[in-house]
């Protein structure tokens, strides 16, 4: 499986090139998971449903599954901050692609997603782990770099690049247990 993470401010538009890139990846034959960092207490489940009524009694999993689609639900006791590799664990190993949106301190390979209208500084300077930038400002870079500078607004382009480029985004699930 090979992992790329995009990293970015709130609002740079990392949750729109990773709608993009999945159909673009699909079109070329790819399997493709997501892995999502939420900043903030979310729900998946709704109020009056078996689901959430099981979990509202005190369940520590719940797993629903149907012939379309299963979901798995765990409830914490206390905050529990799981590394993005804990959260790549718990996927179906035979994906092609795992797109992981936010973690921008990880220690995998990213794409980071910077618009000069953010008014947000760029991370690549500092970051070691990004190999790309996506952009819709390519000329407001605010440091020169020698890493591929890609457009923002082109996903299958940025999908023919990642699988050009596929070996360095390879996932070694034994570096990272």
């Amino acid at each position: 499986m090979k992992v790329v993470g995009f990293a970015g401010y709130s609002g740079s538009g990392k949750t729109t090139l990773v709608e993009g890139l999945i159909p673009a990846l699909r079109w070329r034959g790819q399997r493709v998971s997501v892995v999502k960092h939420a900043h903030h207490r979310f729900d998946i489940d709704h109020v009056g449903k078996d689901t959430y009524r099981h979990r509202q009694a005190g369940a520590f999993e719940v797993v629903v599954a149907s012939d379309q689609r299963l979901a798995l639900m765990r409830e914490f006791e206390r905050a529990t901050e799981l590394s993005v590799h804990q959260l790549i664990a718990e996927l179906d190993d035979t994906v092609d692609w795992v797109l992981v949106e936010g973690f921008k301190r990880s220690d995998l390979p990213k794409i980071e997603v910077w618009r000069a209208a953010s008014g947000k500084p760029a991370r690549y300077p500092e970051d070691d782990f990004i190999v790309a930038i996506a952009t819709d400002s390519p000329r407001e870079l605010p440091q020169a770099t020698i890493r591929p500078v890609l457009d923002l607004n082109a996903p299958q382009a940025m999908a023919a690049w990642l699988t050009d480029n596929q070996h360095q985004f390879e996932y070694r699930s034994e570096l990272h247990a």
